[in-house]
């Protein structure tokens, strides 16, 4: 009952057009999107859910080129309202880092540079201070 449920919800809801583009997940530095998908579960739920975080896991490992649009319907019971924008942001991280050589998404690099950044300019203002 609930694999035809899920077939009509497939029909029935709206996608992003970027979820009819296919993820080759062997392209893609799992581990990343990985890391990031935990953090942005526990950011939405407001604590850590590692049972939501290995679903989401296995759901994007189970096959080369997973179904984002499956993937939505079988976390909407857990992230409810966040789903969607959830998906559109994984997919569209995952699509990302498909197109770069280390498979990670450039969105990532480009927060994990400004992150250093940063923590170097707080550093030199820390050093620069009188003791």
């Amino acid at each position: 009952m609930a694999a035809s449920v899920d077939q009509k919800l497939l029909r029935s809801t709206k996608f992003p057009p970027e979820f009819n583009k296919k993820v080759d997940m062997e392209k893609v530095n799992l581990e990343v999107i990985k890391k990031w998908i935990a953090g942005k579960i526990s950011d939405i739920l407001g604590n850590e859910d590692d049972v939501v975080t290995q679903l989401c896991f296995n759901l994007l490992e189970t096959t080369r080129f997973p179904n984002i649009k499956e993937i939505q319907i079988q976390l909407t019971g857990f992230l409810e309202k966040s789903t969607a924008p959830f998906c559109k942001e994984l997919w569209n991280l995952c699509l990302s880092a498909q197109d770069n050589a280390q498979g990670v998404p450039k969105e990532l690099l480009e927060a994990k540079k400004l992150e250093l950044y940063e923590e170097m300019v707080i550093l030199q203002i820390f050093c620069a201070m009188p003791s």
